[in-house]
């Protein structure tokens, strides 16, 4: 396991999961948009590089194990940081690749749904995915205002992310005043994915995470 394996120009270089953050594009996708406050490229906020190449080498441990088993025969893992980050582009890679258009960073926003970002609650921020339109008319009545359903900007999929910027103005002044326990019973009543944005201390106090013997 190195930075850039065994082969190629680069396979002398050191590699750190920081530099391969960048070098294999997630920087460029992480953050918010240029122009935008705090816009620039972000690192993630763990090592994702380091955690997917181990990921991955137990993977390819576990097929040489399976090939040793089946034919007595060794095999030799080449695994770098580098070719793990850009196999984890996944679905913007391949949308690159079948378009040749680079993608924009969003901030907290998939590039495939909306309404899909972070909004500003009352005492905090809520993450919410809004992801087929059945679940966006659950969503504008669980807010009280069905009307935005029957929007013709905001009727299907496609509209919603062409209209998002108008969208988001709807969503945050329904949540400005209200309070995130309020809204995530809300949302989980009417069956729409959202969640608080926790610090580390309430990610450790969450009911969900102690009944699963997560610490």
């Amino acid at each position: 396991m190195t930075g850039f394996g065994q082969t190629g120009p680069y396979a002398p270089r050191p590699g750190y999961d920081t530099v391969v953050q960048g070098m294999g594009g997630l920087m460029s996708i992480t953050g918010n948009p240029d122009g935008a406050p705090g816009g620039g490229p972000r690192k993630a906020g763990i090592a994702v590089a380091d955690q997917m190449t181990a990921l991955y080498a137990d993977v390819a441990v576990l097929a040489a194990l399976r090939e040793r088993d089946r034919s007595g025969l060794g095999q030799h893992i080449d695994m770098a940081l580098l070719d793990v980050q850009v196999a984890g582009l996944t679905n913007l890679g391949l949308g690159y690749l079948a378009t040749g258009r680079v993608p924009p960073r969003a901030g907290n926003r998939l590039a495939t749904v909306y309404p899909s970002d972070s909004f500003r609650c009352a005492d905090g921020d809520l993450m919410i995915i809004v992801a087929n339109d059945a679940q966006f008319r659950s969503f504008c009545a669980a807010l009280g205002m069905p009307q935005v359903a029957d929007d013709e900007r905001f009727a299907r999929n496609a509209d919603r992310l062409r209209h998002a910027d108008d969208l988001a103005l709807l969503i945050c002044e329904a949540l400005r005043e209200r309070p995130i326990a309020e809204c995530q019973a809300m949302f989980d009543a009417a069956g729409v994915p959202a969640s608080p944005i926790n610090d580390l201390a309430q990610v450790f106090a969450d009911t969900q995470v102690a009944t699963r013997g997560l610490v």
